[in-house]
């Protein structure tokens, strides 16, 4: 019974528990200032486009991002999360997505520097991707809105990970993204795994396409980021999902033989 209980608690993990199109998920720490601005921005966009829902999490904010949530919930569309303790960006976005009532997710930095606008174009793609295609669509800031330190690094590293993955992606580090919750659920997860989510996704036996976006200069609040943190943590992580993708393989499936055995079994009528 235990045994049984556990299959159907990762059954209901894989399958959104009902449906709309799109769930935005929004990982977030100390943003509280940005909160409504940027629901107010995603309405705009989304209203009348797609049945969505936003989905944010607060990753044990200091501020009053929870409040600001919780205000902006009154006007519907709005789900809060809340870690007890900050756990990072890419635990925030698997709570959300674990979370999530829709077969397509989108990820946005809750700063307000990705432009919501851009969710309408991914997701006029993503409509038009045949259902069984494992499709990413990785946002693009050709124009960089970040100080020139932020910048030159960002350059740096996206050289050094697209010569090491192959990943064939000019900016990982975008927030906006969009691809089927069932794709993410199927990738590994690690801290940081939101970085390398083109490299995963390749892996998997997928497809990535990059979309030129829309970037902004922060208007309220600081950065939670540093450039020296993320350079070394980055350098660990890169030989990690080098190793993850030596190791993958996609298995090429024929169809299933059919026996008596695999085939359904009828109904005797006694309810037995």
């Amino acid at each position: 019974m235990a045994r049984l209980n556990m299959f159907k608690m990762q059954a209901n993990r894989a399958k959104p528990p009902s449906f709309m199109d799109l769930s935005i998920v929004i990982p977030a720490r100390n943003e509280a200032p940005n909160v409504a601005p940027l629901v107010a921005e995603i309405r705009t966009a989304l209203d009348g486009a797609a049945d969505y829902e936003i989905i944010y999490i607060d990753d044990g904010s200091s501020d009053d991002t929870a409040a600001a949530v919780g205000a902006a919930m009154a006007a519907g569309r709005v789900r809060l999360l809340r870690h007890a303790k900050s756990c990072g960006q890419s635990a925030a976005v698997r709570s959300g997505v674990i979370a999530a009532r829709a077969p397509w997710i989108a990820t946005l930095d809750a700063d307000g520097q990705n432009d919501p606008a851009d969710i309408k174009k991914l997701w006029d793609l993503a409509r038009a991707t045949p259902n069984a295609e494992k499709l990413l669509l990785a946002g693009y800031r050709r124009k960089r809105r970040d100080t020139a330190i932020k910048r030159v690094s960002s350059r740096i590293a996206n050289a050094v990970r697209g010569a090491m993955l192959k990943d064939r992606t000019p900016d990982t580090g975008c927030g906006l993204k969009l691809l089927r919750r069932d794709l993410y659920l199927a990738l590994p997860f690690f801290d940081h795994n939101h970085r390398f989510l083109p490299a995963l996704v390749l892996r998997e036996g997928g497809s990535v396409q990059s979309v030129a976006v829309n970037h902004r200069p922060r208007q309220r609040g600081k950065s939670n980021y540093g450039t020296l943190d993320r350079l070394f943590v980055g350098i660990v992580d890169l030989f990690g999902v080098m190793w993850l993708q030596h190791r993958g393989q996609v298995p090429a499936l024929l169809a299933e033989e059919q026996t008596s055995e695999t085939l359904p079994l009828r109904s005797t009528g006694t309810g037995v």
